[in-house]
Formats: structure tokens, sequence, C-alpha cells
């Protein structure tokens, strides 16, 4: 059901971005990018190679005029995993509709929380063995979800996520993720990136995020710290991340690390090359260590192809 679903729905896309209509004011663009690697992993001293999609992804989105300075905003967007074997590769991303204005913006639907946008792009290995999700809580997509943003002040915003009690995940709890910005996160406004951020009973945690990165001398450097309290218990731990990357001509070189109590750590280093603009050749190693199985040590080494569009 789910893939006769998503089939009409990559139908529709296709045949709405294709076709002209006399809503122009209301374009539909068809968006998304795959992402396939070889890997070789060797996990709780058992190894095997695959060949695995890491949130590959196929969406649409657009915006409608709505006059007086309003407008109508949506997204839909799945991940689609080429590696499943069921066939039934089709899961559900941010998918949610919005007002925005002199205001700011409001959005209700299955939405990333503000805490997890905080993080900006400061994980060099986001959707891959080494993604800080492994090792952090609070990377959250929420399916029952209402969330505001400020205007711009400067180059200041602040938002709110509330996370509403009849999600599957709250147990029954009303939840409110929050952060405040400094910057852009592609660092191409700015030459900062900043962000503190907090977690109010949010899929069982209570946490708290502060966020840095920036451009020095040609290094992107970035660092991330968080303390986590599971709610039900009070246990609370505290862990950071650092981060690099630099740039040689249409090669990037990338590590990072990060450590969380009573979780374990991770290292990874790697390599990204550019061929054009939406596609890029990539390659890592990284090894994530557990400390409740005995210090056991998990690693991978993979080589990829990503193209966007």
């Amino acid at each position: 059901m789910m893939n006769l679903f998503a089939k009409n729905l990559l139908a529709c896309a296709v045949s709405a971005a294709t076709i002209s209509t006399a809503y122009a004011a209301d374009p539909l663009q068809v968006y998304g990018k795959l992402n396939v690697s070889a890997q070789y992993n060797d996990v709780a001293d058992e190894s095997e190679t695959t060949i695995q999609s890491n949130a590959s992804r196929f969406g649409v989105k657009g915006d409608f005029d709505l006059g007086n300075d309003l407008q109508a905003f949506y997204t839909i967007e799945y991940e689609v995993d080429t590696g499943d074997a069921e066939k039934e590769n089709f899961k559900a991303r941010n998918q949610f509709v919005g007002l925005k204005g002199n205001f700011g913006l409001v959005s209700v639907g299955r939405n990333d929380t503000m805490l997890k946008v905080s993080q900006g792009k400061v994980d060099q290995f986001n959707d891959l063995a080494g993604d800080m999700k492994n090792v952090f809580k609070g990377e959250n997509r929420m399916a029952q979800t209402a969330t505001y943003m400020t205007p711009m002040f400067g180059d200041f915003q602040v938002g709110v996520t509330y996370v509403a009690d009849g999600d599957s995940d709250q147990n029954a709890e009303n939840g409110v993720s929050m952060a405040a910005t400094y910057g852009d996160a592609d660092l191409k406004q700015t030459p900062v990136y900043a962000a503190i951020a907090y977690d109010s009973k949010v899929k069982g945690y209570d946490t708290g995020r502060a966020t840095i990165q920036g451009k020095i001398v040609g290094f992107v450097l970035g660092g991330m710290y968080q303390q986590q309290e599971k709610v039900d218990s009070g246990i609370t731990d505290n862990g950071y991340l650092l981060s690099a990357a630099y740039g040689i001509n249409d090669i990037t070189l990338k590590g990072q690390y990060q450590d969380m109590d009573n979780k374990g750590d991770s290292w990874s280093v790697g390599a990204d090359y550019k061929l054009a603009k939406p596609t890029k050749l990539f390659a890592f190693y990284t090894t994530n260590t557990w400390y409740d199985s005995g210090d056991v040590d998990d690693s991978y080494i993979g080589l990829g192809l990503e193209h966007k569009f």
C-alpha cells in the first residue's frame, strides 16, 4: 500500500513539474538526492559488505502567494532506501504545511525539531556511519509538531517546536524544542554560525545543546557541547563533538570526533571529490566504540557517489 501511494506521488509530481498550468505563482519543485556507498562493515565482530543507501530522498515543495505579504508553503519528502531487500523502501521524512509573512513563519505536520535544526552543518559525516545521531540524543523528526520561527533580526533568529502528546514517541507528554541561532549555517553570508537549543520532554529526554562553526584560514572548524537527561530515570550524560574540513580545489578533507558519557565515542576521517555542482564522490572510515558492550569497536569503510537533483 505504501509503495502504491509513493508511486502515485512520484507520478503526480513529475506530471505537475512538466506541465505548465495557470498557477504560475505556485511553482512545484521536485528535488532529492541519491547517496549510495559500497561499504565493508565490521560490527560486533562480524563483517559484511553492503551496497547501501545513506538517507537518499525524494520530495516536492512549493509556495503560493496569498497577497498582503502572506505566503503558504509546503513540503512532502520521503526517504528512498535503495538497499531494502523487501522493496518497501519509502519512509516518511519532513511533511508539513505552513504560512509565512512579516510575522515569521508557522508550520504544522511532521518535522525536525528546532534542537535538531540548530546543529547547522557541524556534522561532517551526516547520514553516514559517523553521523552524530549514533552518539547524541536529540536528532528527532517528530510526527505531530507545530513550529514557529521569528523573522531574522539582523543575523539572529529564534524558533520553537511544540510536540503534541498524541505523538506515539511522546509517552502521552507534551514536548517543547527551542533554539536561538546566529548567522548562516552554510557559512556563505557570515563567517560564523552559532546556536543554543533546548528540548523539554521530547522523545523522553531533556536536552541542552550549544553549537558553533566557523571559517578560519581555509579550515571549517566546528564544535558542539550537549547535556542530555532521560526523563523517567533522571540519568544525565554530557558529550561533545569536534569537526574539521579543509578544501583543496575540488577535494574536501574531513575529520570528526565525538564522545558521550555512558554511550560511546566515534571518530571519522574522509574526503569528498566534487565532480560537478550536484555530484560528488566520497570516501570515509569510521570507528564507533560502545562503552556498554565492553568497549567493542564497530568499524566502517566506504566509497560512495552522491547526486542531487
